[in-house]
Order: C-alpha cells, then structure tokens, then sequence
C-alpha cells in the first residue's frame, strides 16, 4: 500500500537527484569535455556531431524541469532516450557493470528505472506545473 503523505515528497526526492544528476553530465559536456569535444566524441562514434549540442541542451532542460517539478512525468519519459542512446553507443558494448573498461550500461539502466518510476509516481510535491495524467480506471485498492 503507498502511504500517501509520504508519496509526494519520496517523488520530490527522486524527481530533485535525477535533476541534479542530468544538470551534472550537462556540465561534464559543458566544461570538462566542452561542448566542441563531446561533438567531436559524438563524431567519432558514427553520430552527427551536431547531436552533442542537442544531447546536453535535453540535459539541462530537462534537469530543470525535473528540479523544478515542471511537467516532471514528461521530462523524464523524455529523457530516457538520452540515456537509451549512451547505453546503445557507448555503454551497451562494455558490458553491465560500470566499473567495466569503458563503463558498462548498470547507471544507466537504474537511471531509467528512476526515470519510470516518476513517470508513474507523479511529480510529487512542490512541483510548479504538474503534469495531468489520466486516471486509469479499475479497483485501486490493494
């Protein structure tokens, strides 16, 4: 059974780390790699080039969005293919476990676990501008 008094501020806590999280590998992009590096990265593995500005674009939209609790449920079904495609460029052929040479896809796939389960959480408490979401009807009772 969910504790609803709880509920909103367990998806508040959720919805703030993965923000901060994608707000963090923007600003790797941004001033470690710089954005003319990771578009060189991006180049070197088949990609446009001109996907890296995108790429860290989404990154810190979306981690605002998620901070912010603005249409949360919809910035994080958004950001799952950012992460889909590090997994299947990148991260997919070094294997599961990130401490693998090259970092395997394990952060990853958890991340999108979290991404999911605020989809279907809802934004939670504090949210500017929730995301309205059709109930689904049936029995809620458990």
């Amino acid at each position: 059974m969910i504790d609803t008094r709880t509920a909103p501020y367990a998806s508040l806590i959720l919805r703030v780390a993965l923000g901060v999280l994608f707000l963090a590998h923007a600003g790797l992009k941004l001033f470690v790699f710089t954005p003319a590096g990771t578009a060189q990265f991006f180049g070197s593995l088949g990609l446009p080039p001109a996907l890296a500005y995108v790429t860290i674009l989404v990154e810190i939209v979306g981690g605002v969005a998620l901070i912010l609790g603005y249409y949360a449920r919809v910035a994080a079904l958004a950001l799952i293919p950012v992460l889909l495609g590090a997994i299947v460029t990148v991260h997919g052929p070094a294997g599961f476990f990130f401490t693998n040479p090259k970092g395997g896809w394990e952060f990853l796939a958890l991340w999108i676990a979290g991404l999911l389960a605020l989809a279907l959480i809802g934004d939670g408490a504090l949210a500017l501008k929730p995301a309205k979401i059709p109930a689904v009807s049936g029995n809620r009772s458990m």
